[in-house]
């Protein structure tokens, strides 16, 4: 499951337990419940940073839930429901009035790295773990939001193709140079700690939170546009 903490102006969201995190509805519901807590109770200089315990940050959907539906068509359409349920978990995130920051400290596979992906930066430790987008080993094609969101924020062409259609399992350095995380460090504790560093460093800027939102969602229109979130144009309350 998760948790939610706050110290200072910074909020910690934490995947919980030495399990996969392996996202479930139970899981996906959890997080939509705290994201709306952070979304209530942020004011300008909040920061969530998003982290979990043990070795994975996330390693997808909850494939053995799926599977425990009880026949192929069962498996079929609870694969497809945690398809459609996390949806608006990246709608969310992407519509979030504070920055957020992913710090991946373990694996992040399939919609576990769109979850890393859902946010504006990412530290990743670089002895352990890999960004993993697994759909073409298991025989699915990705979502329409999950292409766009690796359209939207991964901007080599080649980085594309090998994360897509050469499975690729990316480490830390690797994901550096390929742009698709913002810093790499040696262990759990200096990801998170290079989490915060970003995080108090952007607090001090105390933004206005709608247009901060607002300012995110116009730089993705071809993924917000899929999440069903419309633009609207801020005017400073002062001229």
């Amino acid at each position: 499951m998760c948790t939610l903490e706050k110290t200072g102006n910074i909020f910690y969201l934490t995947l919980t337990g030495d399990d996969e995190h392996r996202l479930n509805p139970t899981l996906i519901a959890t997080l939509r419940s705290t994201l709306a807590q952070v979304k209530s109770q942020s004011v300008k200089g909040s920061v969530l940073i998003t982290k979990a315990d043990g070795r994975f940050f996330s390693n997808g959907f909850d494939l053995k839930y799926a599977q425990a539906g009880g026949s192929e068509k069962a498996a079929s359409d609870r694969l497809m429901n945690m398809v459609d349920l996390l949806k608006p978990v990246v709608a969310d995130f992407m519509s979030l009035p504070i920055p957020t920051i992913a710090a991946v400290t373990g694996h992040a596979a399939a919609a576990g790295l769109l979850l890393a992906m859902s946010h504006d930066y990412i530290t990743m430790r670089s002895d352990k773990g890999v960004l993993y987008m697994s759909e073409l080993d298991i025989g699915m094609t990705l979502p329409d939001y999950f292409m766009a969101m690796i359209r939207s924020k991964i901007g080599s062409a080649g980085a594309r193709r090998d994360l897509v259609l050469k499975t690729a399992k990316i480490r830390g350095e690797e994901a550096v140079r390929l742009g698709m995380v913002d810093s790499a460090h040696g262990t759990a504790e200096e990801t998170v700690d290079a989490a915060v560093r970003l995080a108090e460093e952007l607090g001090k800027k105390r933004w206005d939170g709608k247009v901060y939102s607002e300012m995110r969602k116009s730089l993705f229109p071809e993924l917000c546009g899929l999440l069903g979130l419309k633009d609207v144009a801020v005017l400073p309350s002062h001229l």
